[in-house]
């Protein structure tokens, strides 16, 4: 009982400590404890005295009881998000003692066909979010039991762990639930080190400045993502799945950088970039989608990103979005255009943009907080017809204004 107790509040501190953005050292030393007394800690293999736990909490800015407790503090108190709160739990909650053994060949099969209906199917969220609360229960199960197989076995069952904590890492992003993404892309980051798999691990790194990038944290993000393209710069001659990771590192740094305000840093990685696309072609490697109609789609994302909206509604005009095989970066697609066209003032057109995201894939609308916001300005900006069509549509698709 001991260990599974310091196996949750090392999680939980692990979390908090990524959260932070405070240096392991600094976080240790402000709680009066070792940097390695706090690894331990993070890792399971120490249980906090009650003095360190309040510590701890008091660097952290949260309650000790938030440490302990199982619930998240961190939920929006306006509307209850009960699909986060079954993944929260479920990467929290301790494992039963008498969970039967897991087939290793069964949980990929189940961890590529939840990533199939993500990127394929218009009713992911209702599809995926009965299900993803198992799989995870399942995955660490499978973990915990892996010492018992062979090395090939739990190499491929941290395999499955890295690509089903990477779905869990933008599900949970696309619901508002920030700290259950970070949870999930750290997860997906010990994973890829344990099956010493520099592509799971790189992609692994690409997810984390996914979530940087979700909580405001611009420079963070740009951190992660260039550091992890330059680890993979040497396998990147002939392996045509390095260069699709790290181009894909690369516009995840470019998104940064422009939010940071460096544009012209930004234009020049998408730049960088386009070469590597060429030489792989569309390719979905870990599903990370990188390919010229990709790298064509963040160019867009720089340029309203920048504020440059024509410029931006410019050149998205002249990209098929079609030829992406992910609906997720297609709707990311559809969003920014209406947000060029808000920033225009064009709210007949970002009306139209939000239609057609209907279209595509209805739950994104009511899922994703970045359609949230762009329903509520035409419903306090746009004109009367307009604004009550964009109110008709949220109510259509259950999206809250």
């Amino acid at each position: 009982m001991d260990e599974q107790l310091a196996a949750t509040i090392g999680e939980r501190v692990r979390l908090r400590c990524l959260a932070s953005r405070l240096p392991k050292t600094v976080i240790a030393g402000l709680a009066g404890i070792t940097p390695d007394y706090l690894y331990q800690i993070e890792r399971g293999l120490k249980l906090p005295t009650v003095t360190v736990l309040k510590q701890l909490a008091e660097v952290l800015n949260v309650s000790a009881d938030e440490l302990l407790s199982s619930s998240s503090k961190r939920e929006a108190p306006t509307r209850p998000r009960p699909a986060g709160d079954a993944l929260y739990r479920a990467l929290t909650s301790p494992l039963a003692s008498d969970v039967a053994a897991v087939d290793v060949r069964t949980l990929r099969r189940n961890v590529l066909d939840a990533w199939k209906t993500w990127q394929t199917s218009a009713m992911r969220y209702s599809q995926l979010a009965p299900e993803l609360p198992a799989l995870v229960v399942d995955t660490e199960q499978a973990l915990r039991s892996g010492a018992n197989g062979s090395a090939a076995d739990r190499r491929e069952v941290q395999c499955c762990a890295a690509d089903l904590y990477a779905l869990l890492r933008s599900v949970a992003k696309r619901l508002g639930r920030v700290d259950v993404s970070l949870l999930a892309a750290d997860r997906a980051i010990r994973a890829g080190e344990n099956a010493d798999d520099p592509l799971r691990l790189a992609m692994a790194q690409w997810n984390l400045a996914q979530v940087l990038l979700a909580d405001g944290e611009a420079e963070g993000a740009e951190d992660v993502a260039m550091q992890a393209a330059e680890a993979l710069s040497l396998w990147t001659e002939d392996d045509l799945d390095a260069v699709a990771l790290r181009g894909a590192l690369l516009l995840v740094g470019s998104i940064a950088a422009a939010r940071r305000g460096d544009v012209w840093r930004a234009r020049e990685r998408v730049q960088t970039v386009e070469p590597l696309a060429k030489r792989t072609g569309e390719r979905n490697t870990l599903w990370t989608v990188f390919g010229p109609t990709n790298v064509a789609m963040h160019a867009v994302s720089v340029e309203v990103e920048a504020g440059a909206a024509a410029d931006g509604l410019r050149l998205a005009e002249r990209i098929d979005h079609d030829r992406s095989p992910s609906i997720e970066r297609r709707v990311a697609f559809l969003l920014d255009q209406a947000k060029g066209q808000v920033q225009r003032r064009d709210h007949g057109s970002a009306l139209v943009m939000l239609s057609a995201t209907e279209r595509e894939a209805p739950e994104d609308l009511k899922h994703r907080p970045a359609a949230h916001k762009l329903l509520e300005t035409l419903v306090q900006r746009a004109r009367r017809s307009v604004a009550t069509e964009a109110a008709r549509l949220a109510t259509r698709v259950g999206a809250p204004l």
